[in-house]
């Protein structure tokens, strides 16, 4: 599975961007996607996660009613649309993906993702 980030940039406190991550390679499998965010140091914390094939949404709290992640089955696209920006959203936010099950999937946040795109940063000033 191979996956590309785009949509990043800087923008002021309070204001908007919207990630895209286009994804390929694909099997038949149930996969879970996911934006992380790396700030200062080498942790990844997980921001949004999404179970493909059934639509559930997962948010971390610091970003719950102000990101939404959605996706463009479509278009093979994970979005992540994020409002009301602060300065600690600053980050490298890197889209993954994982095969998870279609029962008993638990939190796709919590998971161990096998697949990374490169990161797109994000600057909040």
């Amino acid at each position: 599975v191979q996956l590309v980030e785009s949509g990043g940039g800087s923008v002021q406190a309070g204001g908007s961007l919207r990630l895209s991550c286009v994804s390929s390679g694909h099997t038949d499998n149930s996969y879970c996607m996911g934006w992380f965010r790396q700030a200062q140091g080498p942790e990844r914390e997980g921001v949004a996660a999404i179970h493909v094939t059934y639509g559930s949404k997962y948010y971390d709290r610091t970003v719950k009613g102000r990101f939404t992640i959605s996706q463009d089955n479509a278009k093979n696209t994970l979005y992540l649309q994020m409002n009301s920006l602060k300065l600690e959203d600053s980050g490298l936010y890197y889209c993954a993906a994982v095969e998870c099950p279609l029962v008993n999937w638990g939190d796709p946040l919590t998971y161990e993702y096998k697949y990374w795109g490169q990161g797109t940063q994000v600057t909040v000033s």
